[in-house]
This record gives structure tokens, C-alpha cells and sequence, in this order.
């Protein structure tokens, strides 16, 4: 159960296996995705090339187509009229008989002199009888297709050929040709209604592309649908049409973009004879259907070929990851203190051969704790540290720290009363819960003298600031306030006797470093700042006082505690009276039990909470030679 919530707790954002399929699939999209992009762009390419080509190759052979066709149809009436202007009545039967014999798909031919088509009359109408019949059409339709197309005929007389779409009256797939023709006395107009279907048969048959014809209105003349015809849609407003119209050139190859958004390759061709143009259109999606397809292939390759090496890279992996694996785990526990680890190389790499140092590392690393933690009984925890790291420098060197000093009233009376064992227990109990307060304010027990406790803010660890050192350390003798009160909940009597204590704290400049003999060094502090220390916890006993700070001190956390002033002190080595404070509370220490806002308020608040009796200075006779200070008044 503990080893697996020890593998809980190991957590990896990124994985090796998930780090090697990463960037392998960046490698095969990359590369495979580079070759598919190109090879699809140069393919695009060179099919692109060839639809304009096939198209504009296209186009041109039915243009070609077409206005042979027409001018077929052209002379061939032409020469109709002009036999019929030269033979009598019954060679005019002959003659269209002939025509129309010839020329199947031909309806009707209407010729019309300027006067009588002003009075919707014509001067010849020729019918092809089997083709209306065939068709079952109305002759009257004809009527019907002049009377509207009036001004395209009027054209004629100006000289001016046309082409037009004559599906809607039919119903089938019509054309009416109007030719200006010089007859035996003024200008006249042929009309020839004729089926498309010669038309149509030029643009040959294809799945991919669509011709059509339009005359010089944009109106469909010939369109594969046969729907377009009859509607007599109008094709002006295409982008193809009008670029045609708007240009001076014959034939152009263009890709445009229609109405709907679809892209499309055009061609058109103009044809002379009735200002037509034949067009013909590829939409670009058809063109490039197989490259797509072929692009689409190449994906699902990709795919298939990424999804076998994801698999692959995944089973491989755990051979690299594994082992990785118990070596996080095993320095997970490592972290956590416990050097006691197991690990047999499985495998005969790199992977393996770390595998064996790490073991042999963590039993470095045991012996070492091992040793650290039997040398920190005996030195300093934090100097054992910073020793191990390198960063404890050697000989002395001047730091403005503040001192401690803590010591329990009348402790040789109490020892008196107690076994040794019992003495030896009870310190530790007690130390333990002292240095437990200066450790949780990041202060450094610097040694023990018997019941005393020296420690200090300030080295070997520091924040940096005097000021902060020094109130860290008020800090700690508040808790160890509240710690000794906990401590002495029931107790009483000789054999738990309650415990007292007084504490001096003095602030200022010290010599800090490795001090001793060749055979034994300590590293430690000296200096007047420590004497003044001592001292000035001596001083608790005759003031009926638990802390004392020097004026040093105040001066440095003034803004964050609460004090009392005690009646200046000469010490020995002062040519001057020095002020002391008594500590009362920390305001602001919400954290401290027993301080902040509910804690005492007065020194007589913190005698009643601690058991001490307010002395009477006046009284106070002290042998100066043996405690080194006397009280000035």
C-alpha cells in the first residue's frame, strides 16, 4: 500500500514515450506531409497546364467546327437565292426541293424586302415540309418568331449578320441565320430557320467540360442543355462573356470564378460570322479531382504509416521508460530520506549502467545522512549544512546578528531533587520544545551550557535585514513563552517541579566562525554583543522579568512590540547606563499563541500569566564583583 502511494505521487507532465512519438510523428507529418504537399503542388501544376491546353484545344476545334458549319449554311442559301432570282416558277420548286433535300435539317427560309417587311409581309417563304412534319411543328410558329425578333431582322438591312436562338418557339433545338442579301433591285433579308443540331455535333462529346455558343447579345445560341435554350438564358453577365466582350483579342484562355463561388477554366474563340463567340468551360474541381484523390490516398498512408510507428515507438519506449521509470521512483524515496533502495540493471545500455551508478550513489548517499545526522547531534544542524555545501566560509568574519540567552531559575535547586537519568530526561523534554521555537523562526542554536540555550539571528542563516533577524528572535521568545506554559500544565512538586525561565536578547556586531584547536573546532560567536547578551538574561531574576531586550534591540523592532522600560543598568565593560526593555507582547503576531491582540497588555499581565512576582528594585542588593551589573535607580 505505502509503495503505491509512493508511485502516486510521482507525477511526469511528459513522459519519454509520449516525448519520442511526439516527435517522431512531427518527423513523418513533416516529411511525409512536405513530399504529399509538393508532389500534389507540382502535379497541380502540370494538370493545371494541361486542362488549359486540352481546353483551349477543345474550344478551338469546335469554333472551328462552327463557323464552318455556318458558313456552310450561308453560301448554300446565298447560292439558293441567287438560282431563284434566275429561274422561273417551276425551277423555283425544283430548286428548293433540291435545297432542302441537301440540307435536311434546314425548316424554313424566308426572304423579306424592306417594304413588305414593314407590313409584316415577305417576299419568299420557303417551307421544308418533312422537317416541320417530322418535327411536328405549326407553320404559324414562324409568324410568331419574326413578329418578335423584328429588330434583330430590321439589323439585316444594315448589313449586319445574326444569329438566333429560335428553341423557345420550336421546342426543340432551333437557330434562325439573318443575311443581308443584294436581290435584282434593292437590299433584302434571308432568314433561315435551321436545327441546332449541326451545331451541337461540333463540340463532340466529353464528361468533363461544357461549349456553348452566344450571340452578340449573350443570348445561348447552343448549349448541351437543352433547358438553357429554351428558357433563352442570357449569359451577359458572366464574368467569362464579359471579359470576351470586353477584349479586342479572338481566342483567350482564362480562369474565372462564377456566381456560386465554383472555380472554372475558360476558353472562347470568336467567330466573325454573326459576332458569336464559342466557349468552353472546365469546372477546376473536375480537373483536379484525381490529384485530390491521389492527395487523399497519400493521407491515409500517412496515416496508417504514423498509427504502425506510434505503436512501434509506444512498445519500444517502455524498454527506455521503465528502467527510467524505478530510478525516478527510487529518488522520489531518496528525496524523502529513505536510502534504502534496491535496483538491478535489466538492461545492457547507457540506461543500465546508470541504473548501477544510482545504486551506488544512494549507499554513498546513506552513509553520508548517516554520518550528517550523527555529526548534527554534536554541531549545528544548519552549520553541518552549509559546511557539507560549501558555503561556510572559513576563519571569522564580522556579521550584525542578534544573540540569545535563555536559562531556568534556580535549575541547580531542582537537579538536587532529581535522579540523573531524571535530569537527563527532563532537559531533553524541555530543550526539545526551546529549540523548537528557534528552528520554526529560522534561528540557529549555536551551543548548550547546561540548562542555558544559546542561539542566533542572523548566521549562519540570514534574511538579510538586522531588522527582521531581531524581531525573528522576539518571535521565538514569545512562542517559548506559551511553549513553557504548556510544558508546565500539570506539573508541580519535586519530581515536575515548574519550570521558569529568563531571556536576554542583545542585537549588534560579531565574530562569526570556526573557533578552536586543531583537535576540535566549533563554529560559533564572540564579541561584546554576546557578553551584553548573557548578561542582560541575568538580569531577569532581579527585574522579576521572562524577556529582556537591550535598547539595541528596541531601536531595530520598536514598531512591533510591546515594551516596558526597566530602570537603566551599568554593566561591566559600560562606561554608560544601558536601557533594557521587558517584553510584553506582539501586537501583530496573530500566528504566536498567547500573542497578538488577545495577549497581555502590561509587564503585570505577563508576571500574573507566568507565576512571577514583581521585585522591589529599591531592596535589590546584588554582589556586582560576582553578577556583573548593578541597578541604577
Amino acid at each position: 500500500m505505502a509503495e503505491k502511494d509512493k508511485e502516486k505521487t510521482i507525477k511526469v507532465r511528459f513522459p519519454i514515450g509520449a516525448k519520442l512519438i511526439v516527435i517522431v510523428s512531427f518527423l513523418i507529418v513533416f516529411s511525409l506531409g512536405g513530399v504529399t504537399y509538393l508532389v500534389n503542388y507540382f502535379v497541380s501544376e502540370d494538370v493545371r497546364v494541361t486542362a488549359e491546353s486540352n481546353n483551349l484545344d477543345a474550344n478551338t476545334r469546335s469554333a472551328t467546327a462552327i463557323a464552318s458549319g455556318l458558313d456552310t449554311l450561308e453560301s448554300n442559301t446565298l447560292l439558293l437565292m441567287d438560282m431563284l432570282s434566275n429561274t422561273s416558277d417551276s425551277s423555283e420548286q425544283n430548286s428548293s426541293k433540291q435545297y432542302f433535300e441537301r440540307n435536311e435539317n434546314i425548316g424554313a427560309v424566308l426572304l423579306f424586302s424592306q417594304e413588305k417587311f414593314s407590313r409584316g409581309e415577305d417576299d419568299l417563304r420557303l417551307i421544308n415540309n418533312k422537317f416541320f412534319a417530322r418535327n411536328e411543328l405549326d407553320e404559324e410558329t414562324i409568324d410568331s418568331f419574326v413578329s418578335t425578333e423584328r429588330e434583330a431582322i430590321e439589323s439585316a438591312f444594315n448589313g449586319e449578320i445574326s444569329v438566333l436562338n429560335a428553341t423557345p418557339f420550336f421546342n426543340i433545338g432551333m437557330i434562325a441565320l439573318t443575311i443581308p442579301w443584294h436581290g435584282k433591285e434593292e437590299m433584302s433579308v434571308i432568314v433561315v430557320i435551321s436545327s441546332s443540331e449541326f451545331l451541337t455535333n461540333s463540340f463532340g462529346r466529353s464528361t468533363t467540360s461544357t461549349s456553348y455558343v452566344v450571340n452578340n447579345r449573350g443570348d445561348v445560341i447552343v448549349h448541351p442543355d437543352f433547358d438553357i435554350m429554351l428558357a433563352n438564358a442570357n449569359f451577359l453577365d458572366s464574368p467569362l462573356v464579359r471579359q470576351m466582350r470586353s477584349n479586342n483579342d479572338e481566342n483567350r484562355q482564362v480562369l474565372f470564378v462564377d456566381a456560386d463561388g465554383k472555380e472554372y477554366f475558360g476558353a472562347y474563340q470568336k467567330i466573325a460570322l454573326g459576332d458569336l463567340g464559342v466557349i468552353t468551360t472546365v469546372q477546376s474541381e473536375i480537373i483536379f479531382e484525381n490529384v485530390c484523390l491521389t492527395t487523399r490516398r497519400n493521407i491515409y498512408l500517412g496515416m496508417a504509416i504514423l498509427f504502425v510507428s506510434i505503436i512501434f515507438l509506444w512498445i519500444w519506449s517502455l524498454s527506455l521508460s521503465r528502467p527510467i521509470v524505478r530510478l525516478t521512483r527510487a529518488s522520489r524515496q531518496i528525496e524523502e530520506g529513505d536510502y534504502e533502495i534496491k535496483l538491478k540493471p535489466k538492461n545492457h545500455d547507457e540506461v543500465g549502467v546508470l541504473t548501477q551508478a544510482f545504486g551506488k550513489m544512494s549507499v554513498g548517499l546513506a552513509e553520508r545522512e548517516r554520518l550528517q545526522d550523527s555529526f548534527s547531534r554534536f554541531v549545528n544542524k544548519v552549520v553541518v549544512e552549509k559546511a557539507a555545501k560549501g558555503e561556510l566560509a572559513l576563519g571569522g568574519e564580522t556579521k550584525t546578528c542578534t544573540v540569545f540567552f535563555s536559562d531556568i531559575r534556580s535549575f541547580t535547586a531542582i537537579s538536587e531533587k532529581l535522579e540523573p537519568y531524571e535530569v537527563v530526561d527532563f532537559l531533553n523534554e524541555y530543550m526539545s520544545r526551546m529549540v523548537d521555537c528557534v528552528n520554526k523562526t529560522h534561528g540557529s542554536v549555536d551551543k548548550y551550557i547546561g540548562d542555558a540555550i544559546m542561539a542566533v539571528w542572523g548566521t549562519p542563516i540570514t534574511s538579510g535585514d538586522a531588522g527582521v533577524d531581531a524581531l525573528r528572535c522576539v518571535r521565538a521568545a514569545l512562542m517559548m513563552r506559551h511553549a513553557l506554559l504548556e510544558f508546565n500544565v500539570g506539573r508541580g512538586g519535586d519530581k515536575k517541579p515548574i519550570i521558569k525561565i529568563g531571556c536576554g536578547i542583545n542585537s549588534g556586531p560579531v565574530i562569526a566562525g570556526q573557533i578552536g584547536s586543531n583537535q576540535k573546532m566549533e563554529y560559533t560567536v564572540i564579541g561584546d554583543t554576546v557578553n551584553f547578551a548573557s548578561r542582560t538574561e541575568s538580569l531577569n531574576k532581579p527585574l522579576g522579568t521572562d524577556i529582556l531586550i537591550t535598547e539595541n534591540t528596541y531601536e531595530l523592532i520598536k514598531d512591533y512590540v510591546v515594551v516596558e522600560r526597566m530602570p537603566s543598568v551599568t554593566v561591566k565593560g559600560k562606561s554608560k547606563p544601558v536601557s533594557l526593555y521587558a517584553v510584553v507582547n506582539m501586537p501583530y503576531a496573530e500566528d504566536i499563541p498567547g500573542a497578538g491582540k488577545d495577549g497581555p497588555k502590561t509587564l503585570a499581565e505577563v508576571r500574573e500569566l507566568v507565576g512571577m512576582v514583581a521585585p522591589d528594585l529599591g531592596k535589590v542588593n546584588l554582589d556586582e564583583e560576582e553578577k556583573k551589573y548593578k541597578i541604577q535607580g
